[in-house]
């Protein structure tokens, strides 16, 4: 199958001019499929200048990008922008994840921001998912995808290297 590659966009790079055309080049140069690369953009970012944040996403939303919000929750926000914005993915910060599985306040907003997306038609990564417990609860309540420690920790390139090529094998039974 086909690996998603995520990058994370500073506020820098998403108020720079030749953002979606360097994107656009990038894509031409390498034929690789739009589809398959997601740009990740934090909530504070996005405050920074909401109206181009918009009009750049549209354009990378028109080459077919997925985007994506990350660390969802702790930026100043209004959630007008999940009707406005062309994404594709909430990514729930590690903060309300962390202690989900024992602290009522956090188990709350991350059910209702799963909630939430599902019904706007977002998907929903769990960020910081460190434990069994808190797998099973993200997946109990609908969550998408998690990432964190819990998957793997990060490796350096040799090591990934290795993983990929153990993950991928075909099973032995």
């Amino acid at each position: 199958t086909d690996a998603l590659l995520s990058i994370n966009l500073s506020v820098r790079q998403l108020s720079s001019p030749q953002l979606v055309p360097m994107v656009r080049s990038v894509l031409r140069e390498t034929k690789m499929n739009a589809a398959l690369l997601q740009l990740e953009i934090t909530e504070t970012a996005l405050m920074k200048d909401v109206e181009h944040a918009r009009l750049v996403l549209c354009e990378l939303a028109q080459l077919g990008i997925q985007l994506a919000i990350d660390d969802f929750g702790i930026g100043y926000s209004s959630l007008s922008y999940l009707k406005t914005l062309p994404i594709h993915k909430l990514k729930i910060d590690q903060s309300f994840v962390r202690d989900v599985v024992i602290d009522k306040d956090d188990a709350t907003i991350v059910i209702a921001t799963i909630g939430l997306a599902h019904n706007l038609g977002l998907k929903v990564t769990s960020e910081g998912v460190e434990t069994e417990a808190q797998m099973a609860f993200l997946k109990e309540h609908g969550c998408d995808e998690g990432q964190g420690y819990y998957f793997s920790r990060a490796l350096d390139s040799s090591s990934v290297e290795a993983f990929f090529s153990w993950f991928c094998q075909p099973s032995q039974h």
